[in-house]
């Protein structure tokens, strides 16, 4: 297993502290169990770091927030391309039902 560095440390406690203690702002729909908010958790840590391992998607601030397996990713970027290649990265993690996509590029408000 690969060993997380102290800003993968920072997400994964940031990521927990935020579904522990603000569920209900998170989203309107409750949780089943404790088992699926947990594989939520692991699901945009996972996204989260594999985006950041892309070197082309590292200046951008894309946030990643997942509710029942539903991966929604926000934030600016520059082109359409670059949303695919972050929309292409994130289908490669296990466990996500559905991606959506709530990214802008820079200066024209496109979806």
């Amino acid at each position: 297993m690969t060993q997380l560095t102290v800003n993968h440390r920072f997400i994964v406690l940031f990521l927990s502290f935020q579904v522990l203690f603000f569920p209900a702002c998170a989203s309107t729909q409750k949780y089943e169990g404790s088992r699926e908010q947990f594989s939520d958790i692991v699901i945009t840590t996972k996204v989260h770091e594999a985006i950041i391992d892309e070197p082309s998607l590292r200046p951008f601030d894309i946030n990643v927030r997942t509710i029942k397996g539903v991966v929604e990713l926000s934030g600016l970027v520059n082109s359409r391309d670059d949303m695919d290649k972050a929309i292409a990265i994130a289908r490669k993690v296990e466990g996500i039902k559905l991606i959506k996509n709530d990214m802008r590029t820079y200066g024209t408000g496109d979806y």
